[in-house]
């Protein structure tokens, strides 16, 4: 039985472009090893933080969108917790009108860029 999950992490403001992409690709690597499927990938980019943390006031955010098996999100946080990149993160379980929520928010994403 999968669920619905977002995820959203802030990265460490010191890592250059190219490095926070393969973090963000790092942990989309884990989520698939797991049988997980990436509905949405959204980079919110370098954003100001509400209050510092380990002494850094902005953040790279990511968040993603995926369908998996409870069990997968013991491993992905485990492997934020492992990584010194990863300021703070939050996983989430989409409930049914949450999901249906963020479809309708793609579609109106996919729209405006095209």
């Amino acid at each position: 039985m999968t669920n619905q999950y977002e995820t959203v992490f802030i990265l460490t403001p010191v890592l250059s472009e190219p490095q926070m992409k393969e973090t963000v690709e790092k942990f989309k690597g884990v989520l698939t090893a797991q049988g997980a499927e990436i509905i949405n990938e959204e980079n919110w980019g370098l954003k100001k933080m509400a209050y510092p943390i380990q002494k850094k006031s902005t953040g790279f955010y990511a968040f993603l969108e995926f369908n998996a098996e409870p069990a997968v999100i013991e491993k992905l946080e485990v492997a934020y917790r492992r990584d010194e990149r990863v300021l703070r993160f939050i996983t989430v379980k989409n409930e049914k009108y949450a999901a249906k929520y963020a479809e309708r928010r793609r579609n109106k994403i996919q729209t405006k860029e095209d």
